[in-house]
């Protein structure tokens, strides 16, 4: 664990070099939720407003979960980065072993992903109303292990591309598609209607189902909003997500770094 706690010091200590950045993402992500969900409260077809009753309100917590993502996903970068510049081998001279080394870069992912989160959760509570204290754990832990994911899947991407450029055309894609293909901006269950109409490939339906960050906007939303109906499964998807990139993580961080 000594091991571990200082690669999470270290790591945080980056994070927060750039604190006036973050201050400065966090106020954009504010605004994202301040007018621009409040313009398209205003703008939402008869469709979707039968399913929600104020977008501003079904927006909050996909906005938390975005801001989540976002920031979980930049420990990719730095790892990146550090393999291009080759700061990659004194990391690997370190009195550690790569196990170690590997857990405690997902782990600090993941923490940062928490820290940047906590103000976008926090406006979400102060709008939508608190949960209980047994739904705040629960909220805490599955938004936990979702960063973990996410970060996993960030390193697994960084040290797997060679360039920044092929970094950021894989984020992108990873962005897009899980970001447009979920929960966060539009209800699943107008998803769902649309492919059972056949205006949207069942396909892309399947994967919003099983998208994390549907699973983990629609927790939020069954606590504060009382619809979707909270089911387990959101719990599952999001635990399930995170076992798999983490171990992805782990190995793709010890074999391909130890090999370049």
């Amino acid at each position: 664990m000594k091991a571990i706690l200082h690669i999470l010091e270290h790591d945080l200590r980056n994070f927060f070099r750039y604190k006036w950045w973050l201050v400065g993402l966090i106020s954009m992500n504010l605004a994202d939720l301040f007018i621009m969900a409040i313009v398209y409260n205003r703008m939402i077809s008869s469709e979707v407003a039968k399913q929600i009753t104020s977008y501003f309100n079904f927006f909050a917590p996909g906005l938390t979960v975005t801001g989540l993502f976002a920031s979980a996903f930049m420990i990719g970068r730095e790892i990146n980065m550090e393999r291009r510049r080759e700061i990659h081998h004194y990391m690997l001279s370190l009195p550690m072993t790569r196990l170690e080394l590997a857990i405690g870069r997902v782990l600090s992912g993941g923490l940062r992903g928490m820290i940047y989160m906590s103000p976008l959760l926090f406006t979400c509570f102060v709008f939508l109303g608190f949960p209980t204290v047994a739904q705040l754990l629960i909220i805490l832990i599955v938004l936990f292990f979702l960063a973990i994911g996410i970060s996993g899947l960030s390193i697994a991407i960084a040290v797997s591309t060679s360039s920044l450029e092929k970094f950021i055309t894989a984020r992108g894609l990873v962005y897009y598609t899980l970001f447009f293909c979920s929960s966060v901006f539009y209800p699943l269950s107008l998803i769902q209607d649309l492919g059972r109409d056949g205006k949207f490939p069942m396909i892309l339906v399947n994967l919003a189902e099983i998208n994390p960050l549907s699973n983990g906007s629609d927790m939020i939303r069954s606590f504060l909003l009382g619809t979707p109906t909270f089911s387990p499964n959101m719990i599952l998807s999001v635990l399930i997500f995170s076992t798999i990139f983490t171990l992805v993580a782990a190995f793709a961080y010890i074999e391909i770094i130890e090999r370049t």
